[in-house]
This record gives C-alpha cells, structure tokens and sequence, in this order.
C-alpha cells in the first residue's frame, strides 16, 4: 500500500513509518517540525528513516537516503493547497493522520494552535479523502476524551461529552467529525484513543523524559497530586501494532447497530473507535519506582497539587481489539521503562 502518515517527525508517526516500510509499505511522511519542543529530537527521529535535515525545505517532498519507498515533506495540515497537491499526485490507499498539537497542560496556554492543527488541520484530511478517493482513514484520539468519566476501565460504549481540557475536546471533534464523513461518503474512519504512550524517542514533555532527565541530573522531580495517580503506560511497540491491524483492516458497518441503544464506538457507517492500552494501569509511584530502578539513582521528589486539566486516572478497557483482531498490548512495564533509559542514555549521553 501506498500510506500518507502525518506526524512522522513525532514520537508515535516516526515509529509507525519506520515499521510500515519495514513491512514493505511505501510511506509519505508529512510534519510541520513545530518547536512545541526540541526539534532536534524530531530530526534525529527523521534521520532514524533517511531524512537529513540539511535538505528538508518547506512543502517540498524530499526523498530518503535509507529507505527507497520514503518521501517526506515538511507543511502544516492548515495548507490546503499543499495538501490537495499531495493527494492528486500520490494517489493514496491509505492514510494515518498521527499529526496534532500535542500536550494536555500547553492547550490551556496556547488553545489556538489546538484548534488550527486539531481540528481546522484534521478537517482538511477528511475533505482530500473525500475528494481524492481514499476509504481507508485512521486517526490518533486520546484516553483524554473520556474526560471526567470515573468509571473504569475506560469502554469505547462510554459518553464522553464532559471533556477537561481543550486538547480533549479536539480530539472527540475529531471523532465526530470522522463519523460524519463515514456517514456521508463512505470513508472508513477508525479512531484510535492511546493511552500515556511510552518508550524510545518519546516526548520531552512526557513524565518518563521528565524524570529520566531529572533523576539523571540530580533535579527534582515534580509529583503531581501528591503521587496519586495512575496511568496506563503503553509502550510504543504495542500501539505500532494497534495501528497496523487498523490500517489493514478499515472499519466496517456494525450490521448489528440499534438506533435505540446506540454504541458510540461503531455505526450504520463505517465508523469504528479503539481504545490502545496496556490495560493495566499503574501507580504512579511505583512507575518512578521502575525509573529508579533502570537509572541505578533514586528521585529528589517534590510532591505538588494536581495540575488543571489532568485526571486521577486511566484504564484502558481493550475488548474491541481482542474481538476484533485477537490482540492486547502486552510488554510488562519493567521491559518499556528500562528499553526507554537504554534509549535516552544513548541519545542524550548519561550526562546530557
């Protein structure tokens, strides 16, 4: 197949191109190299795929020196002109939109770039689908969607209309926006809510960069709520695979869908919606703990009040992947955490 991946130059798009071209797969990468952070880190993930970053210039598509069936073009989901260029030429079977503005915390302090990215840039995705003939369609949405919902697991059949923050809202627009276009012109539209994704070449504004970072430093590190909290860390791997199965088999019609009790998660469209997570959330302490335990170093820690727009907690609730591909992310977090450490010291140096 020929596959559009946004967000190459990010954590999640960078690892998923590289494993669809080792597949075979041709991949268009597509990023705008914003400096929400480091954009060093995204040009060493770029370079990972044959990407020198001397020759990457603005919306111009720039072949790899490492993989013969790579291209990349550095432009902004918001340019529709760029954008509808790439499709009429590249003829896409599919794409995985992986690019946004990222970040829960950084949506209250710069909520414009959530909606120009998240939702104008994703608008503009499902319209060259719509007019360049691409069915299959698969897009990142977050565990954040599920918003001040407390009971858990986390279930795709669950509301989520009562989001906390901004960055949340744009994902569930994306969802709904999905589902319209499914409705009205048959695009198969899979959206796929990651839970806390970690492992390496992560973000830096990540809690596993953040302590690694910290505790190799001899920095503090900020506990947030006190320590209690819990997420549900899913490595990098696992959400690679997730994202595969979805690409190789787009949503269908539920045939069996009743208007009466309707199941938010699937449609009369070919509209489907999966949470990825490890399904086993993991407290936060005893995550610091593993980090410890990787670094040989114990955490300063400095235990603060929760921060606007985070949640207590999350759990993935993974039946639909189980049903629909007999598939669970599986690596134990002892594995993700120390593979995360290896990466980092290798990157940054132990010293950075």
């Amino acid at each position: 197949m020929k596959i559009l991946v946004t967000g190459t130059a990010g954590f999640i798009g960078y690892h998923l191109a590289k494993k669809l071209l080792e597949l075979g797969h041709e991949v268009i990468g597509y990023d705008n190299i914003n400096n929400y952070y480091d954009v060093n880190l995204k040009y060493g993930r770029l370079n990972e795929l044959g990407i020198n970053k001397e020759e990457v210039k603005e919306n111009v598509l720039v072949q790899s020196s490492l993989y013969p069936k790579h291209k990349f073009i550095k432009a902004n989901l918001e340019n529709v002109e760029v954008m509808n260029n790439l499709f009429e030429i590249q003829k896409f079977d599919a794409v995985c939109n992986l690019a946004a503005q990222a970040g829960v915390r950084y949506s209250i302090e710069n909520p414009h770039a959530y909606i120009q990215s998240n939702v104008v840039g994703f608008m503009n995705i499902l319209e060259a689908c719509r007019n360049y003939d691409v069915k299959n369609l698969s897009y990142a949405s977050s565990s954040s969607v599920y918003g001040t919902n407390t009971s858990q697991p986390f279930k795709t059949t669950d509301k989520t209309d009562t989001p906390v923050s901004l960055y949340a809202a744009t994902k569930k627009s994306n969802e709904l926006m999905a589902h319209t276009y499914s409705h009205l012109y048959g695009i198969q539209t899979t959206g796929l809510r990651f839970f806390t994704v970690y492992g390496p070449w992560g973000r830096p504004d990540m809690a596993p960069f953040l302590f690694t970072s910290a505790i190799l430093e001899d920095r503090p590190i900020k506990v947030f709520n006190h320590g209690k909290m819990s997420r549900d860390f899913t490595y990098i791997d696992d959400i690679v695979d997730g994202c595969i199965k979805v690409i190789d088999n787009p949503a269908k019609v539920n045939e069996e869908w009743d208007p009466n009790n309707p199941n938010p998660s699937s449609s009369t469209a070919p509209y489907k919606v999966y949470n990825i997570g490890n399904n086993a959330p993991v407290n936060l302490m005893e995550f610091i703990g593993n980090i410890e335990t990787a670094i040989g170093k114990e955490a300063t820690k400095n235990f603060m009040d929760i921060q606007p727009g985070d949640v207590e907690s999350t759990f993935a609730d993974v039946q639909g992947l189980i049903n629909d591909f007999n598939y669970k992310p599986y690596t134990p977090l002892d594995k993700g955490v120390q593979e995360f450490v290896n990466w980092y010291k290798n990157f940054y140096g132990e010293n950075k």
